[in-house]
């Protein structure tokens, strides 16, 4: 076999990292990593703190998704937009947050408690795969009261689908962690949201297990919801799958908003659950990204 022939066979038995297929993390700037597959965008996960340009400094964020794409390039994910300005990508946060008498907001960014990066645990692809893992903290000030396991593994888009699976998990640190959904209303909005961008024209279709959802839902009661529109002249959109393993599945209240273009498993609503050291709570959710086609 003559050497032109051995180099031929080695390339298409070897392809390099850039060959279509293949998953690739690059840090994209000083608080941005993303995550490509076969030379497009899946997703940036943020992990230094940002803040959008003409809002205040108390709206600075980070431990989040955005901008998240579609298979087909659609941008799917909005940030930083001015009807509510702290829904942030993918994220998962609560509205009331209680340690030692002390009240925070972490879902509208106010009061003294921010989610902060503290280290990366894994970057790791294979050829169907990406798995990324973070410790992050919730902090006052300087003082870390919990500590927070983020992992999100990747699959590989096929048939115009690609699945996200989030697996995190919480622990105070020293003494109990108190948290819950709003009260606000009786609305228990807080924990994983999918922030999505206004599709053309303004007006998504959510869809459930039930059908397609006519009317927003407060504490609405599913297993699964997907948001849709056609975006950029393209047809795509989401669904969000609460997991079996999560406590309250899968009657689990729901946040569904059409015009905020929001969906939120509102774990656990209006009544408080305590993180307590030595105890982690751990939350799963399958997210389902498509573009052109439902799943």
């Amino acid at each position: 076999m003559n050497s032109t022939l051995v180099l031929l066979v080695a390339s298409l038995v070897l392809p390099g990292a850039e060959s279509r297929g293949a998953f690739v993390f690059r840090e994209v700037s000083s608080t941005g990593l993303e995550l490509s597959e076969g030379g497009s965008p899946v997703f940036v996960y943020n992990f230094g703190m940002i803040l959008g340009k003409g809002f205040p400094e108390s709206m600075r964020r980070s431990s989040y998704l955005h901008p998240v794409y579609a298979p087909n390039g659609v941008t799917l994910t909005d940030d930083f937009n001015p009807d509510h300005p702290h829904h942030r990508g993918i994220f998962w946060a609560w509205t009331d947050v209680t340690v030692d008498g002390k009240k925070g907001d972490m879902w509208t960014v106010k009061g003294p408690f921010q989610n902060r990066f503290v280290a990366w645990k894994a970057r790791e692809t294979t050829d169907t795969t990406a798995r990324l893992a973070v410790e992050n903290g919730w902090f006052d000030g300087d003082r870390k009261f919990v500590k927070e396991d983020v992992e999100i593994v990747t699959h590989r888009a096929e048939g115009g689908r690609r699945v996200l699976e989030f697996t995190l998990r919480w622990e105070a640190i020293r003494q109990p962690v108190e948290i819950a959904g709003t009260s606000e209303g009786k609305k228990g909005f807080s924990g994983f949201c999918f922030k999505f961008a206004r599709p053309d024209g303004g007006k998504p279709v959510i869809v459930t297990e039930e059908g397609v959802a006519r009317k927003d839902g407060v504490m609405a009661r599913h297993a699964w919801a997907e948001l849709s529109g056609t975006y950029q002249g393209r047809p795509a959109g989401a669904r969000i799958e609460d997991q079996p393993s999560n406590p309250g599945y899968p009657r689990n209240g729901w946040l569904m908003r059409h015009q905020l273009c929001c969906l939120n498993v509102s774990y656990p609503g209006l009544q408080p659950v305590t993180l307590t050291p030595g105890k982690p709570l751990e939350l799963r959710y399958r997210v389902t990204l498509f573009g052109d086609k439902s799943p």
